[in-house]
């Protein structure tokens, strides 16, 4: 029975929502514009999109990675924080993540697609830097790797919203 309880963690019901997206994502019509942060948010009104991009994503490579680095942090970070608590800071936290990336494309006028989960899981590494000082260079260093390495070989990718996110989860930290 104790098994079952791990399998059942906020983390994992998390991923299983956001494979479930994708696979909606990619049997839509533009599945990808509608579902992602861009511009058609200020054009069409479109606020969804600050919940949405969260779950949508740009291929399977994509959410794969996403979705491992969520199981691999997500049920360490969830464990010591609580499962109501580990909710609050991604959905919250992700979507502040998302007016973040879109005050960073409306103020750069760099409009691209974002989709994905890492802003969100950004944020919860910067909670989990700041409350856990003996994991805070692990988690900074993986923030960077995750923003940073990708570029090199030339993968379109939103920096932005990772360090956006990142300083999301530190500041949440001090407020929860």
């Amino acid at each position: 029975m104790e098994s079952h309880k791990k399998l059942i963690t906020t983390t994992n019901i998390i991923i299983f929502i956001t494979i479930i997206m994708y696979i909606v994502q990619i049997n839509i019509h533009n599945g990808s514009l509608w579902l992602g942060l861009n511009i058609f948010f200020f054009n069409n009104k479109l606020y969804y999109q600050l919940l949405s991009s969260m779950f949508a994503h740009g291929g399977i490579e994509h959410i794969l990675m996403n979705m491992f680095v969520l199981w691999q942090f997500g049920n360490m970070i969830e464990e010591y924080i609580g499962k109501i608590r580990f909710l609050i800071i991604y959905i919250i936290g992700g979507v502040l993540t998302s007016i973040g990336t879109l005050a960073y494309m409306y103020y750069t006028n760099d409009w691209v697609n974002v989709v994905g989960a890492s802003g969100a899981i950004s944020v919860l590494l910067g909670f989990f830097a700041l409350r856990s000082p003996s994991q805070r260079n692990g988690m900074i260093i993986w923030v960077l790797l995750i923003s940073f390495l990708p570029l090199l070989f030339g993968f379109p990718i939103a920096w932005y919203s990772h360090l956006i996110g990142f300083a999301i989860g530190w500041i949440m930290g001090y407020i929860l």
